[in-house]
């Protein structure tokens, strides 16, 4: 058995169908997203069609709260500008199958939330320890929402980050996720279409300052919020 965790795709579909290549080669037998399928970038429909389609269940981002919801982003105008796109784009399918994401789900041994165990949508692990953990109970933990790719073992405890797969801050421009079989996490890197992103965000109305952190996986993205 092996399978895979996926996260914060943020309409990045180059990036989306290069992971998912990736992945039916090492023939993982099921996906599943940690959240944040929407935000950012402009092929939101495409990339919730492309779950859909092969019936990857997703948890509830922070960006599929937001536009699913009516929400806004309180740290970022850049954000909210997106959003505005997004909103005119998306289909009301699309937008009513966001609704129906929940806010954790058990894979395996796994427990798994896009933020944290304190706050599901929005809590960012930044500096993962032994200490917050240890107030949970069980052993095995996934989230995203950090952009950050990781795997921290804490004595009879393991947490992974699987990194984002259309927007990564950790200084690897790569699309990003993790495998798992069942007992151990192993971490992935794949390249993708990055240009195609940048002219299809440019015809959308975007210029640089939205999208050229993903030249180089920067943590400070041109400002952008998380």
């Amino acid at each position: 058995m092996k399978i895979a965790f996926i996260s914060d795709i943020h309409g990045n579909f180059e990036a989306l169908t290069a992971v998912l290549a990736e992945l039916d080669r090492m023939r993982v037998t099921e996906i599943f997203c940690v959240g944040d399928v929407v935000g950012y970038y402009s092929q939101v429909n495409e990339c919730c069609d492309e779950l859909k389609r092969r019936g990857i269940k997703s948890l509830l981002g922070n960006h599929d709260w937001y536009l699913g919801f009516g929400g806004f982003c309180i740290r970022s105008k850049s954000v909210n500008e997106c959003l505005v796109y997004q909103r005119k784009v998306i289909t009301p399918e699309n937008l009513n199958w966001l609704r129906t994401f929940r806010v954790h789900m058990q894979v395996e041994d796994a427990q798994v939330v896009h933020g944290g165990w304190s706050d599901p949508i929005d809590e960012y692990i930044k500096e993962p320890d032994e200490a917050y953990f240890a107030r949970l109970s069980g052993s095995i933990f996934v989230s995203g929402h950090t952009h950050v790719q990781s795997v921290h073992h804490f004595g009879g405890k393991t947490y992974c980050n699987p990194g984002s797969v259309g927007q990564p801050r950790d200084g690897d421009p790569r699309a990003a996720f993790a495998t798992f079989d069942g007992k151990s996490f192993e971490l992935h890197r794949v390249e993708y279409n990055m240009p195609k992103v940048f002219e299809l965000m440019e015809a959308a109305g975007f210029n640089d300052y939205y999208y050229g952190g993903l030249k180089t996986g920067a943590r400070n993205l041109r400002r952008l919020a998380d």
